[in-house]
């Protein structure tokens, strides 16, 4: 387990509508307010006493934000032939995450993505992958 953790949050409006056999409600457009978590996890701290630098995580963030605020999820390349599922979702931007911080030298990366105040799905990758 690793000896230090750190977590950034920022929250985003997007649609998308569920691909799967009988959604009920979920299978018409609709907008949820996503709160999107980024935890980080490493064994050592940087020459600056950061796990990593929260100004690199936001603007990492700022990205993904300008990428999916107010878009619709099923219409962008990254969910083609997908069930825009907030796993799906978690994945795609642990992606994105781990592309943007690419000289980042930590464990693992966990992000979290809450639907809404009841329903979250994470994923998480170790750094080498």
């Amino acid at each position: 387990m690793s000896e230090y953790q750190l977590m950034v949050t920022r929250e985003l409006i997007a649609q998308h509508f569920l691909t799967v056999p009988n959604p009920g409600e979920e299978g018409d457009i609709h907008s949820h307010r996503f709160t999107i978590e980024i935890e980080f996890e490493g064994t050592t701290l940087n020459e600056y006493g950061y796990i990593i630098d929260i100004d690199l995580v936001n603007g990492a963030l700022d990205e993904i934000e300008q990428r999916y605020t107010d878009a619709l999820l099923n219409e962008l390349p990254e969910f083609e032939g997908l069930n825009p599922s907030i796993e799906n979702f978690a994945r795609i931007l642990s992606e994105r995450m781990s592309h943007a911080i690419s000289e980042w030298t930590g464990d693992s990366l966990t992000v979290r993505v809450w639907e809404d105040e009841m329903a979250w799905a994470s994923h998480s990758r170790s750094i080498s992958e």
